[in-house]
């Protein structure tokens, strides 16, 4: 549904009008190679079970399948992910978003929907079986292949340019994602009333050498997947360059303007009453943690984001000052609301496969 209106040069537009129904969306706003097969769902050419990239009884499953990471692993993947060049330039010259932001069509339901289809796109990648999480990587390969473009930082041409689904923006985008739900699950993932808590060293090391699968399905190169949290870490040092917020990676090459700035104008030369649901929904997940999501990121990260020594050392006070908002909004009860709303019906399903299957393992390993 969709209402006439005349922008300014006196073009007529249409701007949609936002449902209960269209805002929640339905299977179809995630799924892209038909009904998905949760890990464990098939079995592999010698009648074992096929678990897909992770499984069972993993770090990163245990990591993954917390109600704290349901929640919050939208706005820690972007805390994570618009630090990292490549991405943040990838995004203003060739995201959907910001094509329909230079064309004025923009509306913030469009940024809503980017963000809800995030986590329930993913999923299958990383809660499926082999097929359904090659067949995923294999869409996402294809759609990033024409996001490249000659240059991440016009004021900084020594960066060069980028290219999504070359291996290594390929290995960083998948890097980022699942070690941003790492720092959020150990600062803000509550069990009961047990605090959160750090990883073993061990377990850290554990979580490293289990990407691996996940980081050749996307096409790193081998030679640069880490095996322990020690060889993560000499990663970031090595691409340090690449990682920071400067304006001039946001600013929009065409219009000369920072692209969330953009958004944000032509959202609302575009606003309708209904797209309220979408700016609610953006408050509730995202816009309201931007201080939590970049205290729970490791120091070297705060650093490229641009933190003071002092903000850096106020970290834990940030996030002690919001514990009754954190414990809140990882309540059974809206965990399960948000679950649906960012991941989508599969993603429930391979969720709640998933989870069953870590008990069971968590049960035969008592």
């Amino acid at each position: 549904m969709s209402e006439t209106d005349t922008d300014p040069s006196g073009r007529t537009r249409r701007i949609p009008v936002i449902t209960e129904e269209l805002f929640l969306g339905d299977v179809a706003r995630w799924r892209r190679f038909g009904e998905v097969t949760p890990a464990g769902g098939s079995t592999k050419p010698d009648g074992s079970p096929d678990v897909g990239l992770f499984g069972p009884g993993t770090v990163v499953w245990e990591v993954l399948l917390h109600p704290a990471t349901i929640v919050f692993e939208t706005a820690a993947q972007a805390a994570e992910q618009f630090l990292y060049k490549p991405i943040t330039a990838g995004i203003r010259d060739g995201d959907p978003i910001s094509r329909k932001a230079r064309a004025g069509t923009f509306t913030m339901f469009d940024f809503f929907e980017r963000f809800q289809r995030n986590a329930g796109m993913h999923a299958p990648m990383w809660l499926g079986d082999t097929a359904t999480a090659t067949n995923m990587a294999t869409h996402l390969h294809r759609i990033h292949g024409h996001v490249q473009g000659d240059v991440i930082d016009p004021a900084d041409p020594s960066l060069g340019g980028y290219d999504a689904a070359a291996p290594r923006d390929a290995m960083w985008a998948a890097i980022t994602e699942l070690h941003a739900t790492l720092c959020a699950y150990e600062k803000l993932a509550w069990h009961g009333d047990e605090p959160p808590r750090r990883l073993s060293d061990e377990q850290r090391d554990q979580f490293v050498r289990e990407l691996a699968p996940y980081l050749r399905l996307v096409g790193a190169d081998e030679a640069e997947i880490p095996q322990s949290w020690a060889e993560l870490d000499a990663l970031y040092e090595r691409y340090a360059p690449l990682f920071g917020h400067r304006d001039s990676v946001f600013t929009d090459l065409e219009t000369g303007t920072h692209m969330m700035v953009q958004y944000k104008q032509v959202g609302q030369a575009n606003w309708d009453p209904s797209h309220k649901l979408a700016t609610d929904a953006l408050a509730e997940v995202y816009e309201q943690w931007l201080d939590v999501m970049q205290a729970v990121l490791p120091e070297n990260l705060q650093r490229a984001a641009g933190r003071s020594d002092e903000q850096i050392r106020s970290s834990d006070e940030v996030i002690a000052s919001r514990e009754a908002d954190i414990r809140a909004i990882q309540s059974p009860d809206n965990a399960a609301r948000i679950m649906r709303l960012l991941w989508g019906p599969d993603g429930v399903d391979l969720i709640e496969s998933a989870r069953r299957l870590q008990r069971e393992a968590a049960l035969r390993a008592a």
